[in-house]
């Protein structure tokens, strides 16, 4: 998928339960004119939103509840679009976007990256974050710990998750995929750390502060968040929603009640319950990011 990702697999066994019942597809056509599907989802009163399951970006929390940073601003968004209800599909990352386009869901909601390979396959909103990268450390940071560079001079053993970004920006400065621990999820990374399976783990800054927050780790910490490189240029992580290629009018029109969102500085009041501040806030397009 490219190193410009922010990963997101994180309890998608759990939230297989929920499975992918419920409303029927509904497939977009007028490929022609920007698609109808929003049309459909009007009369229809759902959304099917996929999701890979990870706190804080869309998840079910401990009362069964569907909820997230990006669950909750599609809750806002598609209920001012007509359609008051959003139905969550769970499923493994890898498997969004071919999910996206044979029509198992509607939109992604899982605070994907957009970066050029998913733009050759997707279309995406404009993001509504941006993130920097963050470690799990043992506690007190003992091998003194504060980026990817920091785990080649130490020879430290460096775990993170299944389809990360932090892979490819690992492989950047010369870590090879097959030295790293690679594990199912951030739960699973803060676990291997406090263990000594692993000397890091890299995640989004948001996903490593959540995780030791709500764990209460004694033994392991998250560092302070920095900033990824790639080829020597700040690699610019940057999430947002993806449609189907054809369905440009929902993707337009979602756009249009998002940046009113922005403006009015309630997409920040949405997902700041969710670790987000200020400074993920982001004016950058997806135009942008595609190229």
């Amino acid at each position: 998928m490219g190193p410009s990702r922010r990963s997101l697999l994180a309890g998608g066994a759990a939230l297989g339960l929920l499975g992918a019942a419920g409303c029927s597809r509904v497939s977009g056509s007028g490929a022609e004119d920007g698609g109808n599907l929003l049309e459909r989802l009007r009369s229809q009163g759902t959304v099917r939103l996929g999701i890979a399951g990870e706190i804080p970006f869309g998840y079910i929390d401990k009362n069964g509840e569907f909820t997230g940073e990006a669950p909750e601003i599609a809750k806002v968004i598609f209920k001012r679009l007509g359609v008051p209800k959003v139905q969550p599909v769970p499923t493994e990352f890898g498997s969004l976007i071919p999910g996206l386009r044979s029509q198992q869901f509607d939109v992604v909601s899982a605070g994907m990256y957009i970066n050029p390979d998913r733009c050759a396959q997707v279309i995406f909103s404009d993001p509504d974050y941006r993130m920097r990268d963050a470690f799990i450390v043992r506690k007190g940071n003992p091998k003194n710990l504060h980026n990817y560079e920091d785990i080649v001079k130490q020879k430290a053993k460096m775990a993170t998750g299944t389809a990360y970004a932090e892979i490819g920006y690992a492989e950047a400065v010369g870590i090879k995929q097959s030295d790293m621990l690679i594990l199912p999820d951030q739960l699973a990374g803060l676990l291997a750390v406090e263990q000594g399976r692993a000397d890091v783990f890299a995640g989004t800054t948001v996903t490593v502060h959540n995780v030791v927050k709500q764990r209460n780790s004694q033994r392991a910490e998250a560092t302070e968040p920095f900033q990824a490189y790639v080829d020597g240029k700040p690699d610019i992580g940057a999430g947002g929603f993806a449609f189907r290629p054809e369905e440009t009018k929902l993707r337009d029109a979602f756009n249009v009640e998002l940046h009113k969102m922005k403006k009015s500085g309630e997409l920040l009041r949405i997902v700041r319950p969710f670790g987000f501040t200020k400074e993920e806030m982001t004016d950058l397009t997806a135009k942008e990011l595609c190229s």
